[in-house]
């Protein structure tokens, strides 16, 4: 029986190219995974643990450069060494600045092989996260804001602090919360995400805690609850101020004696869980309305963490941008299509305020939309035209101004265009030009 060594992972869309490298490799006694496509190879990198990439460069659809350039980014461990059968220096160095750590030109003896292989497996352990670079976890970011964010998570991964994650909607705070278990020593546990927003208020309190049988009508048998589930693991508490006083309740007793107590029991059990905790809204305002216990903020908010908006980190729109089109190409196209220069400084210049979510949902229908290239034509109307938003300092001026001050910029856009501008304000033409009067 052959004792293999490292794994291989070898694609190509030659399937003779396959079967040869295939038998060369594993007369080295190596375990060899085949993948025809791109798509094939990011599966066999999510399920399997893998020593080192080879791939060729030109392959229909998603390339070996992207290939080389995704793999970097998330799989940064595994050295890459790429096949090409058209070498050139501005394209071997254009591929080796993405990630690559050698290349193979075609055809190559068997001698070739082994001696790239065992240069390029050689680099296997002084290869290290890049900084670097572009992301951290499933966090893609190199802007200061997002680096404050990073170096708070590096402070709590290995540790079951309470954690407060603030941020407006879309910033990606599920994300962060992702990031703080899977990142630290506690990676496999359990890690149980709950949005207190979308369950309704009556029944909030038994799905987090549990009940007993017959604890109220419908209660036909008993059942765990989330926190159980977490148990050893995390639990990510998301629109925390949706909970209702009892619940709240509850909450701090867990924070406070480490147990809980199923719905319908006087038993406390107990529990060894992280608690993370995030919101959108500003939880002082819910104290002062009586509406949020001050005990339990000053429990939740040991550790307080606030993922900026993304227009405090505009320079981290590109690599989203990048990492939304490689993501949806995947999926809809099995290629991943450029952008033109001017649809992305479109997107760089406009406010989101929907954050993240809003970006993400916008690339996605442009990829779906777009046969060759995304370009300004294929981006919403209201993101089409130099519309300048408010600052932040504008955002204090009275409703009725901000709401004049955009309906000038929007018609200024728009050339004065009352259809086009009510369109993009999404009201009617007729309400526009009582508006203008």
């Amino acid at each position: 029986m052959s004792l293999y060594n490292e794994n291989i992972l070898i694609v190509d869309d030659d399937i003779h190219i396959l079967e040869l490298m295939q038998r060369h490799l594993q007369a080295l006694n190596y375990h060899v995974y085949k993948a025809i496509s791109v798509k094939e190879a990011l599966i066999i990198l999510k399920d399997n643990t893998i020593d080192l990439l080879i791939t060729d460069l030109k392959m229909p659809g998603v390339d070996g450069h992207e290939l080389v350039k995704y793999a970097t980014e998330h799989f940064p461990n595994i050295p890459k060494l790429v096949v090409t059968g058209y070498p050139s220096v501005d394209g071997v160095l254009e591929v080796m600045k993405t990630g690559a750590v050698d290349y193979l030109t075609k055809p190559f003896t068997k001698e070739a092989l082994k001696s790239a292989v065992l240069k390029a497996l050689s680099q296997k352990k002084k290869v290290s996260l890049p900084d670097k670079t572009d992301s951290y976890g499933d966090i893609v970011g190199k802007s200061i804001a997002i680096k404050k964010v990073i170096e708070i998570i590096d402070r709590v991964k290995n540790n079951k602090a309470t954690v407060f994650i603030s941020g407006e909607s879309g910033t990606g705070k599920e994300l962060v919360a992702r990031a703080i278990h899977y990142m630290g020593k506690y990676k496999t546990a359990p890690f149980i995400a709950v949005n207190c927003g979308a369950i309704p208020e009556n029944l909030l309190e038994s799905e987090l805690f549990g009940y007993t049988k017959g604890a109220f009508t419908g209660a036909n048998d008993s059942r765990t609850g989330f926190f159980q589930a977490a148990n050893k693991g995390t639990i990510f508490l998301d629109e925390i101020g949706n909970a209702s006083m009892a619940t709240q309740l509850r909450l701090l007793r867990v924070l406070q004696e480490k147990e809980i107590t199923r719905v319908g029991s006087q038993k406390a059990e107990s529990i060894d869980v992280r608690i993370i905790a995030a919101t959108n809204i500003n939880l002082k305002d819910l104290i002062a309305k009586k509406r949020f216990r001050e005990d339990l903020y000053y429990r939740l908010t040991v550790v307080e963490l606030p993922v900026p908006p993304l227009r405090q980190r505009s320079e981290d729109i590109k690599l989203l941008v990048d990492k939304f089109i490689f993501k949806y190409g995947i999926e809809y196209k099995d290629r991943v299509l450029p952008i033109t220069p001017e649809a992305l400084e479109v997107l760089q210049r406009y406010n989101w305020p929907g954050n993240i979510r809003e970006l993400e949902n916008i690339i996605q229908r442009a990829v779906i939309m777009c046969d060759k290239q995304i370009s300004i034509q294929d981006l919403p109307d209201h993101l089409k035209y130099n519309i300048t938003f408010s600052s932040e300092t504008e955002s204090l001026l009275p409703l009725k101004v901000v709401e004049k001050n955009h309906i000038l910029k929007v018609l200024k856009a728009t050339n004065n265009n009352k259809s086009q501008a009510a369109k993009i304000l999404e009201i009617d033409r007729k309400t526009l030009s009582q508006k203008i009067k």
